[in-house]
Formats: structure tokens, sequence, C-alpha cells
């Protein structure tokens, strides 16, 4: 009788320590539910893909988010995709990157914070100049989850809104992407009461670690099967295999009979 509640035991422990690495992933494959509303204390973004080809259930719907001007899926009744890339430094691959979305005329939104607008100014009114959505992602980076106060809230997002303007001449963009994808119920009000549209994501794969970058296949193995009709697509800018493959990637995606729409065409933007 104690092996078999040993055994119970260990087995509750192992699926405990599988549902917290999938969380992990930063968004990629966490456990949802269909009927999830948006939490009202901090939680991270995540995903469940459940059919191949099919848009993933997202841990907050797409009816709730829509409340308070957020989005994780486009236009699921077109074959369409919303590139979007997270900009937190200049790893010298993000012209690369503009060069493969120029060649294939495919607009991209790109998350900035204010270390890349300080250190990299030529890019960043690179990116502002060949078209592409510039948009917030914070001065300093912080989990945004934890701050529960107006003025501090507004002040990293207007921060960074600063910057920009006196970089590129041009206002920022007022698209927001939380750090992580940490956010709160209150956090999408702050951002909403600033005129801001939240922007999380519905497809992404491991790309952050500079040092264990994947493969190229590993990349079109997660990338290919997964991708979906308004797929909100997030890359890093800092990954050597994004800036790899992003121009056979984008082709493939041609092949497979979808275009490339600015976050300004998402359903309902004004």
């Amino acid at each position: 009788m104690h092996q078999v509640k040993n055994r119970a035991l260990l087995a509750c422990l192992a699926l405990a320590v599988l549902l917290l690495a999938a969380r992990a992933l930063g968004g990629e494959a966490s456990p949802a539910s269909a009927a999830a509303a948006v939490p009202a204390s901090a939680g991270n973004w995540g995903l469940s893909f459940q059919t191949e080809g099919a848009a993933p259930i997202g841990n907050a719907t797409v009816e709730d988010l829509a409340q308070h001007r957020a989005y994780y899926l486009g236009d699921t009744g077109k074959k369409v995709i919303y590139l979007t890339f997270d900009c937190g430094y200049e790893n010298g691959y993000t012209e690369q990157i503009l060069d493969a979305l120029k060649k294939h005329n495919a607009p991209a939104a790109f998350f900035v914070v204010g270390n890349m607008v300080e250190t990299a100014p030529d890019i960043i009114r690179r990116m502002a100049n060949e078209g592409h959505i510039v948009g917030n992602h914070t001065y300093h980076h912080p989990d945004m989850s934890s701050i529960s106060d107006q003025a501090a809230f507004q002040k990293e997002l207007a921060s960074l809104e600063e910057l920009y303007q006196q970089t590129t001449g041009k206002p920022l963009s007022h698209f927001y992407r939380p750090p992580q994808g940490k956010y709160s119920e209150q956090n999408l009000q702050q951002a909403h009461a600033m005129g801001y549209t939240t922007v999380f994501w519905s497809l992404a794969y491991v790309d952050w670690y500079v040092d264990n970058q994947p493969t190229h296949q590993q990349a079109y193995d997660k990338l290919l099967p997964r991708i979906h009709d308004g797929a909100i697509v997030l890359l890093h800018s800092t990954s050597r295999t994004n800036a790899e493959i992003l121009d056979e990637l984008l082709t493939k995606w041609e092949e497979m009979g979808y275009t490339f729409a600015s976050l300004n065409e998402l359903p309902g933007v004004r």
C-alpha cells in the first residue's frame, strides 16, 4: 500500500515539474483553458497548441483580451501572419532581419527597450524609415505585473516614448508588449488608459539563448507546423538563427499561401 501511495505521489510531483517547465518556455506551450479569463493577479502569457495548423488556445480568451484592447491573434479568417520582434539589445543581427523583410516586402513590428534605442539609433531609424512599427517594450524591461501604481507604470512607457521621439523625430507607435509576457488585468487597463494596444503572440519558440541557439531545422520544426491563420509571431532579434533563416522562412510561409500584414491591420485596431 505504501509503495502504491509513493508511486502516486511521485507521479503527481513529476506532472507538476512538467507543467512548470512548460510555463518557463515563455508562452511557447504552456497549459491553458478555453474558458480562461484575464487573470486579476500577475501571470505569464501562455499557449496550448492542440491541433497542427490551428490557432492555439491562450490563457486568456480573444474576447476577454479585446475588452482591454489586447490581442494574441489577428484575423483568423485569412491566411495572414503578423510578424513581431522583441529587441532587448543589438546583437549584430537586426540589419540582416531588416534585409529579409525588405526583400519580401513584409511589414513587421519591433518592440524595443531603452537600451536598444540608445545603443543602436541608426537601426531604430532604419526600422521607422522602412515603414515598420516600432512598439513599446518599456524603457528598462522590468516585470510590469509587479507595478500597480499608474504613475510608475506610465513612466516606464512614457520614458521610452520620449527617447524614441528624440532619436527619430517621430512619435512612438502605441503598441505595447509586456516584458517576458508578464501581466495582469490591471496592467492591461493601465496600458489602455495610456492609449496603447497590448500585443501578445500566438506563435513563438525558444530562440533567446544566444549561447545555445537552435539549429535551422529545429527552428523550422517549431515554426512551420504550428503556423496558423491570423498568427502573431514572436521572434527575438538577438537570435543568430532567426537572422540566418528568416529569408527562407518567409519564403516557406509564402509557399504555404500566407501573406504578411501590419499590426495596424489587426481587426478593430483604430
